[in-house]
């Protein structure tokens, strides 16, 4: 059973129905070609409402729509209880969601959501010439056009005038400079909550450039469009380690709730998109060391300096690259990105920060194909 074919599948089940539909079999060697190293891993995340009050609504990420050559979704499965359900999807962007509503306040909302998909590690050689082939010219449109918190002009085209003003390459050398840009002018902030908020303009105009993946990716992101380099972020969550001895760049635990993780990539005519992650050397930066903060200079940070411009270890799910996104049936505001679950009741909208109010957990594990 296709993936498109699982979903159909599971969305016109009963949708009172509290038991988990079976996951289908899948085979990583159907995925990629021999000596690819694909690893296939399943996320659980679980919802509890404590305190419904009238229509509950819940709203939790899925797997990237589409396969790539870095990841492949293998289908999800969910219980809702005494709820109905159903997979929306991100009219702008393609962001596929399941939304889950509860109208009987009588009861606790409960929500099991189970995802799995097969990753393998993405890398551009940036030193070959390339021939990405024709690029589909309205999607390179949409992540060059401004949102409500990534502008494109003002400041922020003005710093990204200034930063690449001396660049004599194309755009690949004026990613790198916005890149390492990025790395040597901003910090890691422990104080920021969760990921960020991603405010460009207010980190440009404050001087504090402060804060954690979700600010620096999105400075990447507005710095390189503002400019003409088609650019976005991408949202998902850490599942496993770091295999390439990075303690900070993964997760120790199967409890991955508070592990999301926001990515950047820009894309080139010459190599497609192109994966890259400054936010990253600073988390090594800062975090590496259990007792210091390692200077730039060191041998770990300079090894990660290098291989986040171009590639991305796939210990790590990604969600979407959708923004400002009007959740079906929501009676708030829009939200900037969707990386963590979101729900609201008739007394308001709750807090995806806090995981433990919200009542919400997600666990990974890694799976022996088959």
């Amino acid at each position: 059973m296709n993936r498109r074919d699982f979903i159909k599948t599971s969305t016109v089940l009963p949708m009172a129905a509290a038991a988990i539909s079976v996951l289908p079999q899948f085979s990583v060697s159907a995925l990629a070609a021999p000596g690819d190293k694909w690893r296939v891993f399943e996320v659980t995340t679980k919802v509890g409402v404590l305190k419904p009050a009238g229509v509950t609504r819940v709203w939790l990420p899925l797997p990237l729509a589409g396969d790539t050559d870095y990841q492949k979704n293998l289908g999800s499965t969910w219980s809702v209880g005494s709820g109905t359900a159903a997979v929306s999807t991100d009219g702008k962007y393609g962001a596929e969601l399941l939304y889950v509503e509860f109208s009987d306040a009588s009861k606790i909302p409960v929500v099991e959501l189970t995802s799995r998909f097969a990753t393998r590690d993405r890398g551009v050689d940036l030193s070959k010439s390339g021939n990405a082939g024709k690029a589909d010219r309205a999607e390179l449109q949409r992540y060059l056009a401004p949102t409500e918190l990534i502008p494109t002009d003002g400041i922020v085209r003005d710093t990204a005038r200034e930063i690449t003003k001396d660049v004599r390459g194309g755009d690949i050398d004026k990613a790198r400079a916005i890149y390492e840009w990025i790395v040597v002018n901003t910090y890691r902030d422990p104080k920021t909550r969760g990921c960020g908020v991603g405010d460009i303009k207010y980190l440009l105009e404050s001087k504090n450039l402060g804060g954690k993946c979700a600010d620096l990716s999105a400075l990447f992101v507005g710095l390189a469009r503002s400019i003409g380099i088609p650019a976005r972020d991408v949202y998902g969550v850490r599942v496993a380690k770091s295999e390439y001895g990075y303690r900070s760049l993964g997760v120790g635990t199967d409890n991955v709730t508070r592990a999301q993780h926001c990515r950047a990539e820009f894309y080139t005519a010459s190599h497609g998109w192109v994966p890259v992650d400054p936010a990253d050397v600073r988390k090594v930066i800062l975090e590496e060391k259990a007792d210091a903060q390692l200077p730039i200079d060191d041998p770990q940070v300079k090894a990660a300096r290098a291989r986040l411009f171009g590639s991305w270890e796939m210990n790590w799910l990604a969600f979407n690259t959708a923004a400002d996104i009007a959740l079906p049936k929501s009676g708030y505001a829009k939200i900037a990105f969707l990386m963590y679950p979101q729900a609201e009741t008739a007394a308001g909208r709750f807090d995806s920060l806090d995981p433990d109010n919200f009542r919400y957990q997600m666990t990974a594990q890694e799976l022996t194909p088959f």
